[in-house]
């Protein structure tokens, strides 16, 4: 990979250039920038330090449980203004506003966003600081898909916080704490589309690596630094140690320097005071060996006090910036899972999203049958594809609409990244602008008119590029008419601020049964561009080629392999016809890609070059409208493809769990119930494929968007059978009653939601008490109600008190009552010293607890 980097180092000068530009970014808008050293930080040629935690500091000023931390910046800004200062007097050039839960919601009419904002940088510029960073933190619920809190009014409540901090004075944003691409990608719009100030991103992992909905850290480089945040990194999570190897594999991805703030370790309680086991010294080691792996910006999060910062402060006097590695592979990202595409390796996009030929997929989308969309995508992950394609334009229907609804469905059932395929710009923006990862938009082209509405959309929101190489006049006969248009499209994407790498020039491919000097035109361009064009990837969508012609895959795959030798990097293919993923699979072996041949000799040592029998419906792989067969029905994987195997219904509904297609549930469980009584299918049905999904969550293999799909298939599972006891006159018996809720002082709901959700699909009866409930509140409902089991959530560390004071008061009143915790700042040392019986570290172990208490 050594060609398909790039290195970056200290010592250069900016003067007058664009500060973004040194890393090759996207959004060229000029920022407003406080003075040279800030230029340089965003340039990666010098260090920045901000400062460590305030809740910390609150804390050990007396802060009440349920206090709100962000209303003292009103009451009480000297005590705000002391703690600011302290951290300039360590060292901090910069120090964060207290802000971080200062959105409307959250302030609850105490005071407006705009008060609290004024009067928090207010606080922060009386310390001296050289810079004001105003804090943005989470809004506390989850976005749609899997929450219900639309993107869009995600967005608004962010973009209300960065004007506040805008008119107030702040000098850069730190949006921090994120744990959901999504949102994090509405906060970073709302400050690029809002203000021209720089933008500091960080998200929080777990011990795992991974964000609680599944995102790595290179998926958020990736996808943060294309978007135009000015530097990218971690916050909170872990400690430094555990912090260092995830802030690594940061570092190749970000096309912006990266920072690190880690937690000063786990925390824990004494005499009534929240205290965190790493102390300076060996927190300050751990930061050492992060500024030497590249990263420039550091401070600390919870835990972390003045005599940190002044240690950290030691570490970067003197001290230059370490060259790092950037990779300029091609690359894509879902909110999952990042696919990148060296130099010389080849990659697949499913091509079966689309009505264009498929009387199937049409019907579908017109009817809205997108069970049977959900179904293409799986077969198509499953068959080997690396992006999907996502086509809905029919004239119809809405096909804006249909393409939003069909990406958030998507993230439910495959972690392959997106390709938005449109002719309607309005459609592709609307489509990317929510979408949580890096797509690829299909397409632009040479038209004057095509390319001025569509290179903005990509350019601003940092995607991938499809360019065809058509234009006014139409497509180009040879091959340097292909490339005279590829050229003033990349001319175009150059100017815009797009990287080569995420531009794939598609030299359309035309049908060789009316025009057989066309085949040799499309290579040549392939190879012209290449050459002509350094850095660019191609694209093809091949089936074209056989347009007219009897036995089409076999001339499919022979232009493939021609087209992989004259260098194409992408193909838009069907990955259910074997062929054409033979093609890829054996290229792959002869061009070094898969080394040793390992991937193949795996897939193939049992392969026979037998010829099967033909049917009248498969022969030579053509669909009765003689174009591609379409994919067969697949699971999820493992046990879940067996059962999709199955004739039996109990078996595809477990398959239809595992896969998260609630479309199926309820003809399937209606079957189920013809053979069977409702105890069968509730306890060899459905609770087993929810357990088997719990295993595959704990295990790593589903994240989040997984679970919740499963979860909502099983409940259209469970929905049929109380619609089939309803009628019958017939009362299923409840699990148990289980109350949740999140404790005084917090409102974040997240994991509150996803446990209830969770827990009524395995058939409990979940009273949700909401978020800042007060303590007798619990215990009068767990009295009420004689409850055996109480679930308590808490986000941040100011709220944990809280939760003792909640389980102290059980005690005293419920003592029967068994009390399970859980939550971002929770582990299990602390459970158990603010008095819990159970610690569960997800909603998956949540529901493992409530049987194992109930007896279920």
């Amino acid at each position: 990979m050594t060609d398909a980097s790039t290195k970056t180092a200290a010592g250069k000068g900016v003067g007058t250039i664009d500060t973004r530009k040194y890393f090759g970014t996207y959004d060229r808008r000029p920022l407003r920038v406080k003075d040279d050293h800030l230029r340089r930080v965003l340039a990666g040629e010098d260090f920045l330090l901000f400062d460590g935690a305030m809740g910390t500091q609150l804390q050990a000023r007396g802060l009440a449980a349920g206090e709100v931390p962000e209303l003292l910046c009103l009451t009480n800004p000297q005590q705000i203004t002391q703690i600011h200062q302290a951290y300039v007097q360590a060292g901090s050039e910069v120090v964060t506003t207290n802000t971080f839960g200062a959105s409307a919601p959250k302030l609850g009419g105490a005071a407006t966003v705009e008060e609290v904002f004024s009067a928090a940088v207010a606080c922060a510029k009386a310390s001296g600081a050289r810079y004001v960073a105003a804090d943005i933190g989470p809004t506390g619920s989850l976005l749609e898909p899997m929450g219900t809190l639309p993107f869009d009014d995600a967005y608004e409540l962010f973009a209300q916080q960065v004007r506040a901090a805008d008119a107030a004075g702040a000098d850069l944003f730190i949006i921090e704490t994120m744990a959901d691409l999504a949102e994090a990608k509405a906060a970073v719009l709302a400050a690029k589309e809002c203000s021209d100030l720089p933008i500091f991103c960080t998200m929080t992992f777990d011990e795992d690596g991974r964000t609680f909905l599944g995102t790595t850290p290179e998926v958020a480089a990736k996808t943060l630094s294309s978007l135009g945040a000015s530097v990218v990194g971690i916050n909170c999570s872990l400690g430094p140690k555990d912090v260092a190897p995830l802030v690594k594999r940061m570092l190749p991805w970000s096309s912006v320097p990266v920072m690190a703030q880690a937690n000063a370790g786990l925390p824990h309680v004494e005499d009534g005071i929240t205290l965190y086991d790493i102390k300076p010294k060996e927190y300050c080691e751990a930061v050492r060996d992060m500024l030497d792996a590249g990263v420039t910006v550091v401070g600390g999060c919870c835990g972390t006090t003045p005599a940190y910062i002044a240690g950290e402060r030691d570490l970067l006097d003197g001290r230059t910036p370490a060259a790092r590695d950037v990779c300029r592979d091609f690359a894509v990202t879902s909110s999952q899972r990042l696919v990148s595409l060296p130099a010389g390796h080849v990659g697949v996009i499913g091509e079966r999203i689309n009505p264009t030929g498929k009387r199937r997929m049409k019907e579908a989308l017109r009817s809205g049958n997108y069970d049977y969309v959900m179904q293409e995508a799986i077969s198509q992950t499953d068959a080997g594809a690396q992006v999907l394609d996502v086509n809905a334009g029919l004239p119809e229907i809405d096909e804006s609409a249909t393409l939003r609804r069909l990406m958030a469905d998507l993230q439910g059932v495959t972690n392959l990244p997106l390709q938005v395929d449109s002719a309607v710009p309005a459609t592709i923006e609307a489509a990317v602008r929510s979408y949580p990862g890096k797509p690829i938009i299909n397409s632009t082209n040479g038209k004057q008119e095509t390319m001025d509405a569509v290179i903005p959309i990509a350019a601003h929101y940092g995607c991938a590029l499809v360019a065809l190489t058509i234009d006014e006049k139409g497509i180009p006969q040879t091959a340097e008419g292909r490339l005279g248009v590829a050229r003033r499209i990349v001319a175009a994407t150059d100017a815009a601020g797009i990287p080569r790498q995420d531009v794939v020039v598609d030299c359309l491919c035309m049908a060789a049964s009316t025009d057989q000097s066309a085949p040799r035109q499309i290579l040549d361009g392939i190879a012209l561009v290449k050459r002509e064009l350094p850095g660019v990837r191609t694209v093809l969508g091949v089936s074209n080629i056989s347009f007219g012609l009897p036995f089409r895959p076999l001339v499919n795959a022979t232009f493939l392999a021609a087209a992989f030798a004259a260098g194409l990097d992408l193909c838009i293919i069907n990955p259910c016809q074997q062929r054409m993923m033979d093609v890829v699979n054996s290229w792959r072996v002869l061009s070094g890609e898969d080394q040793s041949a390992q991937a193949y000799v795996a897939g193939y040592a049992t392969r026979s070059d037998r010829a099967p029998a033909p049917s009248a419906a498969s022969a030579g792989g053509l669909g009765a409208e003689g174009a591609p067969a379409e994919c067969p029905p697949r699971a999820a994987d493992g046990a879940g493809s067996r059962d999709a195997a199955s004739s039996d219904p109990a078996d595809q509904a477990r398959a239809m769990v595992l896969a998260g297609r609630k479309g199926p549930m309820p003809g399937l469980i209606s079957a189920v119930l013809a053979q069977h009584d409702v105890m069968y299918a509730i306890n060899q049905v459905l609770i087993p494929a929810l357990d088997e999904v719990g295993v595959r969550f704990e295990k790593g293999t589903f994240f989040l968007p997984q679970l919740m799909a499963s979860a909502e298939a099983a409940k259209a599972g469970f929905n049929t059978i109380k619609e089939a006891n309803d009628a019958a006159g017939v009362e299923v018996a409840s699990k148990g009653k289980v109350a949740v809720c999140t404790v005084k002082g917090d409102i974040h709901d997240i994991g509150k939601n996803i446990v209830k959700m969770l827990l009524e699909n395995y058939g409990y009866d979940v009273i949700d008490l909401g978020r800042d409930v007060d303590p007798q509140v619990v215990v009068d409902t767990v009295v009420r109600e004689h409850l055996r089991v109480v679930g308590l959530s808490a986000l941040m560390t100011a709220t944990v008190p809280a939760m003792a004071d909640t389980i102290e008061l059980l005690r005293q009143q419920a003592p029967w009552c068994k009390v399970i915790v859980g939550g971002a700042v929770l582990n299990p040392e602390y459970a158990k010293m603010v008095g819990a019986d159970y610690y569960a570290k997800d909603a998956a172990e949540s529901a493992r607890i409530v049987g194992e208490i109930l007896g279920q």
